[in-house]
């Protein structure tokens, strides 16, 4: 009877054991699991990740809101946007147990026609307040839903702090009547304030006058978002090119901001509503 057995010559055979010898060790063992990612930010985890964290203990979530609006010709339209989830993400990491939701950039900035306000410069983006709030309450049901009691308002810019007031009270009448006052919503009004007040005071004692911080697009405005994203910040044009006014979109002077200004309010923003949640959350 024939031998029809095949048998690799020895020279195939010494290649083959060759090229399993020089497999890498991932391709001979299964493949590992992937660690759950560690980050705050809502977007970034997968909702099992996000489940699993609830579930043991993180509880509290912050929705930063931003804005698209004209800082004039030195500081890009999405400033709110990028600095409110920045910070966002600061504050979580602080106060631990924390989710940051998405961003939300359409907020009221002014009537649309005629334009005023913002909406007289290329660029910005406006909203009914009333669209506005119903995406407020919209979000922070959502939230709840997923099993978060605590859904914290973060407004970056001044013009809708009102309306973050009136989703959270009007959430919390509904909540308490509905179920047995099983999440809050709040609107950290510190968060914003303290840009207006404790680092203004702090800016003057450096020796900068109120006209030179301004109101919109000054030496504060423009040193905080140095301080967070210095890419937004169009420093070789400030620096060498007209100074802008009223006309422009601007009121204040941004010439001299740094980022070492801008930390300083950026520190006081963190630390503030940290503190300011951890006694809220205290005292619920």
């Amino acid at each position: 009877m024939m031998n029809l057995q095949y048998r690799l010559p020895p020279a195939p055979r010494a290649c083959l054991l060759a090229l399993t010898l020089a497999l890498p060790l991932s391709c001979l063992t299964a493949p590992a699991v992937a660690a759950p990612s560690s980050s705050v930010v809502l977007e970034e985890l997968t909702s099992t990740e996000l489940q699993d964290r609830i579930a043991h203990g993180a509880t509290t979530v912050l929705v930063p809101i931003g804005g698209v609006e004209q800082s004039g010709p030195y500081i890009a339209l999405g400033k709110h946007n990028v600095r409110a989830g920045i910070l966002a993400r600061q504050i979580a990491q602080k106060l631990g147990n924390t989710i940051v939701a998405p961003v939300v950039s359409y907020v009221p900035e002014g009537s649309i026609s005629p334009p005023a306000g913002h909406m007289r410069h290329a660029g910005t983006i406006s909203i009914p307040p009333a669209a506005f709030e119903a995406v407020l309450e919209g979000t922070a049901s959502s939230l709840r839903q997923h099993g978060f009691r605590d859904i914290i308002f973060l407004g970056d810019h001044g013009g809708y702090q009102k309306n973050e007031q009136n989703v959270a009270a009007k959430l919390n009448r509904a909540w308490t009547k509905s179920a047995g006052k099983d999440a809050r919503a709040w609107a950290l009004l510190d968060y914003y304030d303290i840009t207006q007040a404790k680092f203004i005071a702090e800016l003057q004692k450096r020796g900068f006058s109120a006209a030179e911080i301004g109101l919109h697009a000054g030496l504060a405005d423009a040193a905080l978002m140095l301080a967070t994203d210095p890419s937004l910040v169009r420093t070789d044009a400030m620096a060498h090119g007209a100074k802008p006014g009223v006309a422009d979109g601007v009121r204040g002077d941004a010439t001299r901001a740094t980022a070492e200004l801008g930390q300083i309010g950026v520190k006081l923003q963190v630390d503030t509503s940290v503190a300011a949640i951890r006694q809220l959350l205290q005292h619920k």
